[in-house]
């Protein structure tokens, strides 16, 4: 299994930071703890709490965040204790015992359209994963418990997953009206139960860990790898927005093509012939003057 990296997060409360791993470190569920009594099912809570200037601890998710108390200014401490929490994680500390009881947060799911009208957009008020997944099929799906149980639906054609929404395609057969409360409340009891949406080994499986990612990253040439820091700031957001994803797959030098991967509401959506072309393309041979052509789109 892939190290834990941990990313210290500032927040709104000046007194409160969050600590983000790259990885899930609860199943969905949130622990809230006041003191080190309170903390008696959370290992590594109790041993944040003997570090004095440590008021409230929250875990959820893929975060740990801390309250201090004034004693300290958090830039003075904050990296010790982010190299604290990795080390604990990373040698096999116990973060939640089996007979925790968590903090219930009620799941909201809301149905969102996007440009593609054979895709909706269902937004949860929790994080699902930590990277993006797309799915074709329900063989496609075998690291996914959720997206195997989609498919299992008649309409479903395709399941995409990022961040905090999932992307599903439909069959032509039937129509949204019909079919999106059943799927937003499908959605909402599956996480509400906490249910698994990845299996432990997805993202390593499907070659989708930071590490891999990273060194993928660094095998490639000095132009793709300007192309892919310019598609990650200025045309994932927007794509993101919509519930769809645009990801690089291949950079030729001698024809200046660059190959694309379209994801979720961007495969398949009239409008991204458009997008590609007068949005994408023009701001790659823009941003790269000489060294950009064209922008070839592949569906996902």
């Amino acid at each position: 299994m892939e190290n834990v990296k941990i990313n210290i997060k500032e927040t709104n409360n000046p007194a409160i930071i969050k600590f983000e791993a790259n990885s899930f470190l609860t199943n969905h569920q949130s622990f809230e703890f006041n003191n080190i009594d309170e903390a008696k099912n959370s290992p590594l809570a109790q041993q944040l709490f003997y570090l004095p200037f440590v008021k409230k601890v929250y875990i959820s998710g893929n975060f740990i965040a801390i309250e201090r108390y004034n004693i300290v200014e958090w830039k003075d401490v904050q990296d010790d204790v982010a190299e604290q929490i990795e080390s604990y994680i990373n040698n096999d500390g116990i973060i939640i015992t089996p007979d925790a009881k968590s903090k219930k947060v009620p799941v909201t799911v809301y149905a969102e359209s996007t440009p593609n009208p054979s895709v909706m957009k269902f937004v949860a008020n929790k994080k699902l994963v930590t990277n993006s997944f797309e799915f074709t099929s329900i063989d496609d799906a075998k690291f996914s418990p959720l997206a195997t149980q989609l498919f299992h639906l008649p309409f479903v054609k395709a399941v995409f997953m990022d961040e905090n929404y999932i992307s599903i395609t439909k069959y032509e057969v039937a129509e949204w009206n019909d079919i999106t409360l059943e799927l937003r409340e499908f959605i909402r009891s599956y996480i509400e139960n906490g249910k698994d949406i990845l299996q432990p080994n997805a993202a390593q499986s499907l070659q989708k860990t930071t590490q891999q990612l990273d060194d993928t990253f660094e095998a490639l040439d000095d132009t793709s790898k300007e192309i892919i820091n310019i598609l990650e700031e200025y045309v994932k957001p927007a794509v993101a927005s919509d519930g769809g994803n645009i990801q690089f797959q291949s950079y030729n030098s001698e024809s200046k093509t660059v190959k694309v991967i379209l994801q979720g509401a961007c495969s398949g959506c009239p409008s991204s012939t458009f997008t590609l072309k007068n949005g994408i393309e023009n701001m790659l041979k823009e941003m790269l003057k000489g060294k950009v052509e064209t922008v070839e789109a592949i569906n996902g």
